[in-house]
């Protein structure tokens, strides 16, 4: 058995990052999605309302959402691993088996 002892705080975060920002990217893509529906849903209606402010909310989720989503998972996963290092420091780390064949 091996034991994780210490997690490198920058590298979690940077790990973290890039994952909640792959996250964020699908989740924009389906505000983009979304939002083009209710442009098209809204124009095929008599309402007289546009839908345009929607429509471009929808489209800027494609960027704002992995940049959100990749900052906040950067900062949970440094925080993570701070926490983790203090923890194992008194009780002692994850033991991990691992197969070096």
């Amino acid at each position: 058995m091996t034991t994780i002892r210490k997690i490198g705080v920058l590298s979690a975060g940077k790990i973290m990052g890039c994952i909640y920002g792959a996250i964020g990217l699908v989740a924009g893509l389906f505000m983009s999605l979304f939002g083009m529906l209710g442009l098209f849903a809204g124009l095929a209606s008599d309402q007289g309302g546009t839908m345009i402010p929607g429509a471009l909310m929808g489209m800027m989720g494609v960027f704002v959402g992995p940049i959100l989503y990749g900052a906040m998972g950067f900062i949970s996963g440094v925080l993570t691993a701070l926490v983790y290092n203090i923890a194992s420091g008194f009780i002692g780390g994850i033991e991990v088996e691992l197969d070096h064949g």
